[in-house]
């Protein structure tokens, strides 16, 4: 029988420490709104690329916060903070020296538009910025070039991500996208 947190048994649940494989020190956080990702498995053989695809959606439906010339801004579905944004480039190339000027160029405009609206809107304290190129380097849709922009605060390093290993998101997607959204065209240089 397994029991949660504050006591509370569940008859018909399995025992966290009787699931198969090796133990580890990481806690589980139940997060239901993942398995439509979880259950694509990414992208398969002969799928529409998701950064192909959001452009032909509404801005809500993609979590499109800003829509340029050669290239967009949208939110991250599965954000490492609230206001994890993807720089995108229309056109499906790989990596960052597959990009014309145009594109190195407005990639750049909108991640520094992002990060004054970010400012304004949430107060963050820094950012992360980077490109993982490539599936072994780390990207999860490694056909389509993206840049990852992380708000940061100095708050946010509470105990769950340093001790349970589970990180806190304390605002809804939707709600993000519209406050970012309705703030772009109000932020100047």
């Amino acid at each position: 029988m397994a029991r949660d947190y504050d006591g509370t048994e569940y008859p018909n649940a399995e025992p966290a420490n009787s699931f198969a494989g090796i133990p580890d020190g990481f806690g589980r956080l139940w997060t239901p709104h993942r398995i439509a990702y979880i259950e694509r498995g990414g992208a398969a053989p002969g799928d529409e690329c998701v950064f192909c695809t959001a452009p032909g959606r509404s801005d809500e439906d993609a979590l499109i916060v800003h829509r340029g010339a050669v290239s967009y801004a949208l939110l991250n579905l599965f954000p490492y903070n609230s206001g994890h944004l993807l720089v995108v480039p229309y056109r499906h190339i790989a990596t960052y020296d597959e990009a014309t000027e145009e594109e190195v160029a407005e990639i750049g405009a909108i991640t520094q538009t992002a990060m004054r609206v970010i400012r304004a809107t949430s107060r963050a304290d820094g950012f992360n910025i980077g490109m993982n190129q490539g599936a072994i380097a780390g990207a999860g849709i490694a056909g389509h070039l993206h840049q990852h922009l992380v708000p940061r605060w100095a708050t946010d390093a509470n105990f769950f991500p340093i001790i349970a290993e589970t990180k806190a998101l304390p605002r809804l997607l939707g709600e993000v996208r519209t406050e970012i959204a309705e703030a772009w065209p109000d932020v100047t240089r």
